[in-house]
């Protein structure tokens, strides 16, 4: 795992908000995120979980992947500040609980709902987030939620939805979405090539916009955080 610990100190050298929450808990980051790269390498087969051919793959394209824009999340949610610490993240689609997993994880004690209509894969996030909750008591992982349903029947408002790998971003799509945001709420969708997801961004009207370009740590692709409130 060594590739995996490199990456998260990648992380925190490159963000001082990352660093705030990963090196205070850097031994049990790392540990819980073992576990769930086990987890996931033991279903893929059986629940086509990821593409990820190896482990290196799953680590880069998946976890450090869904991490490298760990401190905007972070900001967003204002997790630093225990007032607020009631705010709420949706993984919208999560599958194999990507990026929701992973962000719960670092971030330590936030609301974290992984919205899966599949149930297999809902199933998979349920025996998941119950084997890192007991395995880190007292870590917050017991404050995960998984909801088996189409995410535009989540009955629940949130403070932040975070999407990956999902449709391109409209007008229509943004819309439904923003009747899942609490008021002031924000919509972060992982994207690839900068130029794409600007072109995405430009069709959007009624909603303020923003593209964040972001930096995985041994990926030489483009990734970003298009950013919608």
């Amino acid at each position: 795992m060594e590739l995996l610990y490199e990456g998260l100190k990648q992380l925190a050298a490159a963000d001082t908000t990352a660093a705030f929450f990963i090196n205070e808990r850097f031994n049990e980051i790392a540990g819980a995120l073992e576990i769930y790269i086990h987890e996931i390498e033991r279903f893929n087969a059986a629940y086509g979980l990821v593409k990820a051919d190896n482990r290196e793959t799953l680590i880069v394209k998946h976890i450090l992947d869904s991490l490298a824009p760990l401190g905007y999340i972070a900001n967003f949610l204002h997790a630093q500040d225990p007032a607020v610490s009631g705010k709420k993240l949706a993984d919208i689609g999560s599958g194999a609980g990507l990026p929701g997993i992973p962000l719960a994880i670092c971030l330590g004690g936030i609301q974290v709902s992984l919205i899966e209509k599949m149930g297999r894969r809902a199933g998979f996030l349920q025996n998941t987030t119950a084997v890192l909750a007991s395995a880190f008591p007292g870590s917050g992982l017991s404050r995960i939620n998984v909801e088996e349903v189409e995410w535009e029947r989540a009955a629940e408002k949130f403070d932040l939805l975070v999407l990956r790998a999902l449709s391109p971003l409209d007008n229509d799509y943004v819309t439904k979405l923003a009747g899942l945001l609490s008021p002031g709420g924000t919509i972060a969708a992982y994207k690839g090539k900068h130029d794409t997801a600007q072109a995405e961004l430009d069709s959007i009207a009624g909603f303020t916009t923003e593209l964040i370009p972001i930096t995985v740590p041994f990926l030489d692709e483009q990734r970003c955080l298009a950013v919608v409130y």
